[in-house]
């Protein structure tokens, strides 16, 4: 018995220093209890860092262009970084919808900066989520230009573009489809 309880001490101890070695990452939380004067380990919540919001839009499958543009105009890193951002991410479908040659036209090097204004329109500081989203008329981009909001009949559009997917989390923001690209 007295061996158990060495060994069942010694796994405890074990399991409670990678515990506490990985509450130090993020997403992580131990929590323990003395009993007997011995510190115990009670439980151990661990979250998935899950991907960020570039490569969340990549997974995603139909951010194609989007992530081309973020990519060509610089802010990919920016957009991996620690946030939290909100990003009304348009589809390709969205893009697609532009007058022909316009994407082209902006992912060249010299219409960066017009591709970035573009582009961080797009973003809000902040984790922004739908029951916020549905209680403003308004949000400051990135860019600087206001976003404008409107709900009707349960349907939101932010500055004209239909919000068809809302709520899709990311390690360092949140991500909110929308069915057409926003132009400052």
């Amino acid at each position: 018995m007295n061996k158990l309880t060495t060994v069942l001490a010694t796994g405890l101890l074990a399991l409670a220093a990678t515990a506490e070695a990985g509450s130090k990452c993020s997403g992580t939380a131990t929590t323990s209890r003395s009993v007997r004067g011995r510190h115990v380990l009670t439980a151990v919540v661990t979250h998935p860092a899950g991907k960020d919001i570039v490569d969340t839009a990549v997974a995603g499958g139909s951010f194609k262009t989007l992530v081309a543009a973020v990519k060509a105009a610089g802010l990919d890193e920016t957009l991996k970084g620690k946030g939290p951002f909100t990003v009304f991410a348009p589809t390709d479908d969205a893009f697609a919808k532009l007058p022909k040659g316009t994407v082209e036209s902006l992912l060249r090097p010299e219409n960066k900066a017009k591709l970035q204004a573009i582009l961080t329109f797009h973003v809000v500081p902040g984790k922004v989520m739908a029951t916020d989203v549905v209680k403003i008329t308004g949000a400051a981009s990135v860019q600087g230009q206001q976003i404008d909001v409107v709900v009707k009949d349960g349907k939101v559009k932010v500055d004209g573009a239909n919000v068809v997917k809302t709520d899709v989390a990311c390690s360092n923001g949140v991500i909110h489809v929308i069915d057409s690209v926003m132009l400052p």
